[in-house]
C-alpha cells in the first residue's frame, strides 16, 4: 500500500511535525545554542561529573559533592607529583656544566656571596665540578647582559645545596614543577572544568621543551614561571571583578540579574590584589630577562580589555569611556609602577655595593658630573649600565651553530643541542654492540607530536576569536603572541628556539582547548561525544608516548648510534 502522507512527512506518521533543521542537526553532535542568564555570563559556573559518571565510578550521591571539590585541587596535585618526579630524577646528570650553565650558574654563586656578578675564569668550569670549595669568587665585576632575577633565584638552589650541578638546577627544577599546578588552575578556571584544566597540566609536563628546560641552569624557565604566575594573576582577577560587578547589579521579582547601564558605566571597583600579584610578577619576570617588558604590554591590554568586556555584559552603552574613567588609571597604576619598582629592588646586590660593574660610572666615572645630577648616582649608574646591556643585545649578530628563526620555533625547526658525548661501548653506560659508539645528548626539543598538534590549535584558536568572539582563545593567543611576536622584530640578532619555552603553557592551553571542542560541545549526544573522546584519548596517549620515545635525548641517556640517528626525524636537528 503506498502511503498518502505528503513527501516532507516521508517516514512519519501524517499527524507528526516534521523535524526540524536542529532536530536533524543534533543527531550529529550539534548542540543549540542556549540561552545564558546574565549572572552566568559574567561569572560562568564551573562543570561538574555528571550523573553517569558517577554512577559509573560507584561513588553514593552522599560523597559526590566533596569529591567534586576535592578534585579542584586534588587532581593539579596530582598531576604536579608527576611533573615533579620526572624533572627531579637524576637531576644533577649529567655531572657537566652544560651550554650556558657557564653564565648563570658561577653569576648566581657570585651574587649570593657578595652581591654580583663576578670575571671568572674562563677555564674554570672543570675545577668547579671537580672541588668547588677550591674556586674562590673573583671580586672583580663581570659585565652581564641580563637583570639578576633569575640569577638569583639559581643562587638560592645553590646555597641550598651546593655549588655543583644538582644545586643550581634545583630551583629551576622546583619552579618548572609549580608551573604545572599553576597551568592546571589556570586551565581550571579558563575552561572551567577540572578535566581540561589537569589535561593542559599534563600536556605541560610531558612537553620536551618545558622538562629539558626545567633541568637546567638558564634564565627562560624562571622567566615562563612569573610569566605564568602573572596571568593567572589576572584571569583571578578577571573571575574577582566580575563578581563584584553582578553582586552590584539589581535582580527581578524572580531573584534574575538584570543589566544596568548606570552601574556598569560607574562602578568603582575599588582595591584589587589580585593586579598587584600580577604586576610584581611581571617585574620578576622583566627582573629576569627583558623581554618580559613585551608580555607587560600585552597582559596590561589584555587586562583593560577584560573590563571593558565586563562593563558591555553588565549593561554598559559605552563601555570603553567607562573603562577609561574608572579602570585605566587603577589598572596602570596597580601594574606598571608595581613591576618597574620590583624590577630596581631586584638590583638591591648592586646598589648596596660597590663591586659591581659600572657601580661607580656616576659617582667617580666619566658621568660624574654633568646636568643630571640632581638623580642620585647610583640610579644614573644604572640608567648608564643598561643603556650599554641593550646596544650589546641589538648587536649581537654573531653566528651560532643552533641559532634560528623564529618562524622555525612552532614546527620545531633547529632544536638546541646542550651537551653531547659519544661513548664507546662499555663506558659511560654505553650497552651498545662492541666496537659500536653511543649517544649521548641532551638535546632542548619540545614533544613533536604536541608542537605539531599545537600548530593546528592555534589556528582554531584565532578562528575562535576571530569569529565565535571567545575571550578565553583571545587570552591564549595573547600569551603564545607575547612571548613569540616580539623576537620577530630582531630577526638579524642571534636567537634561539629555546627562547620559546616562555609561551609552551599557552601551546598547552591552545591543544586543551582543540581537544575539549574534539570532546564536544555540552549537549552533544553520546555517540558523538564517544567518538571525540576516543579521538581525543588517541591524540593525548600519542603525545605522551612520543614524550617517552625522545626521553633519552632529554635526559642525556646513552643509547646506541642508531638509535640515536632513528630519532633524529629532520635533518636539522642534527
Amino acid at each position: 500500500m503506498t502511503s498518502t502522507a505528503p513527501k516532507a512527512l516521508q517516514g512519519h506518521d501524517a499527524g507528526e511535525t516534521p523535524p526540524t533543521w536542529p532536530e536533524r542537526l543534533r543527531r550529529f553532535g550539534h548542540a543549540p545554542r542556549q540561552v545564558i542568564g546574565l549572572r552566568e555570563r559574567l561569572v560562568p559556573p564551573y562543570t561538574r561529573p555528571s550523573e553517569r559518571v558517577w554512577a559509573l565510578l560507584g561513588v553514593p550521591p552522599v560523597l559526590r559533592d566533596g569529591l567534586a571539590r576535592r578534585a579542584a585541587w586534588a587532581g593539579p596535585l596530582l598531576v604536579t607529583l608527576f611533573a615533579g618526579v620526572l624533572r627531579f630524577w637524576h637531576l644533577g646528570s649529567p655531572k657537566a656544566v652544560i651550554f650556558d650553565e657557564t653564565y648563570y650558574a658561577k653569576d648566581a654563586w657570585a651574587l649570593i656571596h657578595q652581591g654580583y656578578e663576578g670575571d671568572w675564569p674562563k677555564d674554570v668550569d672543570a675545577r668547579i665540578l671537580l672541588d668547588p670549595s677550591s674556586v674562590p669568587v673573583p671580586h672583580d665585576p663581570g659585565y652581564v647582559v641580563h637583570p639578576p632575577v633569575g640569577k638569583w633565584v639559581i643562587g638560592l638552589g645553590e646555597w641550598m645545596f651546593g655549588f655543583d650541578p644538582f644545586g643550581w638546577r634545583f630551583m629551576v627544577a622546583v619552579l618548572g614543577t609549580l608551573s604545572v599546578l599553576i597551568l592546571c588552575r589556570v586551565g581550571r578556571r579558563l575552561f572551567r572544568s577540572t578535566f581540561l584544566g589537569c589535561l593542559a597540566g599534563t600536556l605541560l609536563a610531558v612537553d620536551g621543551l618545558h622538562f629539558v628546560m626545567s633541568r637546567t641552569a638558564l634564565l627562560d624557565t624562571v622567566l615562563m614561571f612569573f610569566v605564568l604566575a602573572a596571568f593567572a594573576c589576572l584571569l583571578a582577577d578577571r573571575d574577582w571583578a566580575r563578581r563584584k560587578m553582578a553582586a552590584a547589579l539589581p535582580e527581578d521579582e524572580d531573584g534574575v540579574l538584570r543589566p544596568d547601564v548606570s552601574i556598569a558605566e560607574t562602578l568603582r571597583l575599588g582595591w584589587r590584589p589580585w593586579r598587584i600579584g600580577a604586576g610584581l610578577m611581571l617585574g620578576l619576570a622583566f627582573g629576569t630577562k627583558w623581554n618580559g617588558l613585551y608580555i607587560l604590554a600585552a597582559f596590561a591590554i589584555m587586562a583593560v580589555l577584560w573590563d571593558v568586556g565586563m562593563r558591555r555584559t553588565a549593561g554598559a552603552v559605552r563601555p570603553y569611556a567607562a573603562m577609561f574613567r574608572r579602570d585605566i588609571v587603577p589598572a596602570f597604576v596597580s601594574t606598571v609602577p608595581v613591576a618597574i619598582g620590583t624590577y630596581l629592588v631586584s638590583w638591591s646586590g648592586w646598589f648596596f655595593t660597590s663591586g659591581g660593574y659600572f657601580r661607580t660610572w656616576a659617582s667617580e666615572g666619566p658621568g660624574k658630573g654633568g646636568d643630571w645630577t640632581w638623580i642620585p648616582s647610583g640610579l644614573r649608574s644604572l640608567w648608564h649600565y643598561e643603556y650599554e646591556v641593550y646596544q650589546f643585545h641589538l648587536n649581537l649578530t654573531s653566528g651560532h651553530t643552533y641559532q634560528s628563526n623564529p618562524w622555525s620555533w612552532i614546527v620545531l625547526g633547529r632544536p638546541v643541542s646542550y651537551f653531547y658525548k659519544d661513548p664507546a661501548s662499555g663506558t659511560d653506560g654505553c650497552h651498545a654492540a662492541a666496537g659500536a659508539k653511543c649517544a649521548r645528548e641532551v638535546l632542548a626539543l619540545g614533544t613533536p607530536l604536541l608542537w605539531w598538534a599545537a600548530c593546528f590549535a592555534l589556528l582554531y584558536v584565532l578562528w575562535r576569536w576571530f569569529f565565535r568572539r571567545d575571550w578565553r582563545a583571545g587570552a591564549i593567543a595573547c600569551g603564545v603572541a607575547a612571548g613569540w611576536a616580539p623576537w620577530f622584530l630582531y630577526q638579524e640578532r642571534t636567537i634561539f628556539l629555546f627562547y620559546a619555552v616562555v609561551f609552551v603553557p599557552f601551546l598547552c592551553l591552545a591543544v586543551t582547548m582543540m581537544i575539549g571542542a574534539i570532546i564536544g560541545p555540552a549537549g552533544s549526544d553520546e555517540r558523538r561525544r564517544m567518538v571525540g573522546a576516543v579521538a581525543a584519548g588517541v591524540l593525548t596517549l600519542l603525545i605522551i608516548w612520543n614524550f617517552i620515545y625522545f626521553w633519552p635525548l632529554y635526559t642525556g641517556t646513552p643509547i646506541p648510534m642508531d638509535s640515536w640517528q632513528n630519532r633524529m626525524w629532520l635533518d636539522t636537528w642534527v
